[in-house]
């Protein structure tokens, strides 16, 4: 059972890391977008621009071409209108417009050449929007493939298990089923003793930790979770309503007044790390595959105080408070805004 229970965590673990990414590559591919349309935007700014200078420049030689005498210089300076005098008052006039057109045809050099750096932007910017795409749909694909195995252990491991539960005898599951309750009696007094400790403290972590608590007993929904409370989430969680791990936290630092993504990664980086020594009620607690590697960080909790958390463990489960102390805790944040 020992093994079982080992190989559900394993699987567990594996299952969230991969929910977590294709969350993080959610977060990229909305930011390629809006930095694709931002740059399209300005590309066609930048044409509009080009085009009114080129009209412009256009006007400009029709109007310089009315003015022009079309003599030839000496002929023109001798019999022309007005006379010589007539001449250099058409030389100078002349040599105005050349300046003005010089002008013009450097601003709309410019202008081309704004345009074209924006052209070339958009390119650049859609290529990296396709990327975001391929990399979201693969880390779906693999996240996909990570809970259904995670899934299907959890129906093997938990046959094996009643199975082997069956074996211990009737005295033996008699003592199961009363753990069992001191564990939901203890788990219900902490709830309740979590809720009256963070009701005495009035900083945003303990406005975050009231918030979660609030969902005790919720079913855990790969993906699900927004600022509002629960929701359906996708693929095995699209008829789940619930929380994924981010989703909780994002949730509850919402009623704080923090913003968070729906992402572990970014979560880990939304304020100051805090030793674990000097946890209050609110703080993040991650945990991580590695755990001197942030970037394998899988799951995310929200801590209360006595070595408790909060958290929306993985498919199958439901909100829960359990203990912080696991083998692959890396640390933890406390989320500024």
């Amino acid at each position: 059972m020992a093994q079982a229970d080992g190989e559900l965590a394993r699987l567990a673990a594996a299952a969230e890391s991969a929910v977590e990414r294709y969350n993080g590559e959610l977060v990229q591919l909305r930011n390629a977008r809006q930095s694709y349309a931002d740059t399209q935007r300005r590309g066609v700014e930048a044409a509009h621009r080009l085009d009114e200078a080129q009209k412009e420049l256009a006007s400009f030689a029709a109007n310089a071409y009315r003015v022009n005498t079309g003599f030839n210089q000496i002929p023109s300076a001798i019999a022309g209108n007005g006379g010589p005098q007539g001449y250099m008052d058409r030389a100078a006039m002349v040599e105005v417009l050349a300046r003005r057109r010089t002008a013009i045809v450097r601003r709309v050099e410019a202008v081309r050449n704004v345009a074209d750096v924006f052209r070339r932007q958009a390119h650049v910017t859609l290529d990296e929007q396709a990327s975001a795409t391929r990399r979201a749909a693969d880390a779906k694909n693999a996240a996909h493939a990570a809970v259904a195995r995670q899934r299907a252990a959890v129906q093997r491991i938990g046959a094996e298990k009643r199975r082997l539960e069956q074996r211990l005898g009737s005295a033996r599951a008699r003592a199961s089923a009363l753990q069992r309750a001191r564990v939901g009696a203890r788990e219900r007094a902490e709830a309740a003793k979590a809720r009256s400790g963070v009701g005495e403290d009035t900083e945003r972590g303990a406005v975050a930790a009231r918030a979660a608590l609030r969902w005790l007993g919720t079913a855990y929904s790969w993906g699900g979770g927004t600022v509002n409370g629960p929701s359906y989430g996708v693929d095995h969680g699209a008829r789940i309503y619930g929380f994924d791990c981010s989703g909780l936290a994002m949730y509850a630092w919402d009623k704080a007044g923090v913003r968070l993504d729906h992402w572990t990664g970014s979560q880990w980086t939304s304020g100051p790390h805090v030793p674990l020594g000097s946890l209050r009620a609110g703080d993040l607690v991650f945990f991580a595959r590695n755990t001197s590697d942030p970037r394998t960080i899988h799951h995310v909790g929200i801590y209360l105080r006595r070595g408790r958390m909060v958290e929306a463990p993985y498919t199958g489960a439901r909100v829960r408070i359990s203990s912080i102390y696991r083998n692959d805790l890396i640390g933890a944040t406390r989320p500024a805004g």
